[in-house]
């Protein structure tokens, strides 16, 4: 039973490193439970301009307030698959926002993987994150720095795995956090 039902009409919210899936495998969930799919970096596009530009006028940290106001909005609504930016989910307000009222899934992926998802070594033109340094060097760094961030929550590996695959798991693991299995 994949229904709106099944997952308690909680939101579900993909979070993990940028290239892991989320947008890719949140539109595969919200069709399999019949919820409204949301990507929060084209929230803040369709709201704010592009991303790189918040960046070069605002800074990492005036994209991050932008992300945790987006996140409180859809936090206080239902039926939703979130797609969440990488670091959404490292401020603590966003994080709350969302995980209070949603379940969940971290998708995750290896720096390697990451790195050839995101364009290799041209990474920093589309990547602000990215963006003067080598990139591979950096994605590890984040990785690195957000792992607990991330290990807070249910993970799915989405190395070399199929989309619907991965979206399987993501919904199993949701509707079983909304019919836990008695002990």
């Amino acid at each position: 039973m994949t229904t709106r039902a099944a997952a308690d009409g909680r939101n579900v919210v993909l979070t993990g490193f940028m290239a892991t899936g989320k947008s890719t495998v949140g539109r595969l969930v919200a069709a399999r439970l019949r919820y409204a799919f949301v990507d929060t970096d084209r929230v803040v596009e369709e709201r704010h301009g592009p991303i790189r530009d918040i960046f070069a006028n605002g800074g990492e940290e005036r994209f991050r307030a932008i992300e945790r106001e987006i996140a409180v909005e859809l936090g206080a609504l239902q039926a939703l698959v979130i797609s969440t930016g990488g670091g959404l989910m490292t401020d603590p307000v966003a994080a709350d926002a969302l995980s209070s009222t949603g379940h969940v899934v971290a998708l995750r992926a290896s720096a390697e993987v990451i790195y050839r998802r995101v364009g290799g070594p041209r990474a920093g033109e589309r990547r602000p994150l990215l963006a003067g340094g080598d990139p591979l060097a950096i994605i590890t760094a984040l990785l690195d720095e957000r792992a607990p961030v991330y290990a807070a929550y249910p993970q799915v590996d989405t190395d070399d795995r199929h989309p619907a695959m991965i979206a399987d798991e993501v919904v199993a693991i949701v509707i079983g956090d909304a019919h836990p299995q008695p002990r």
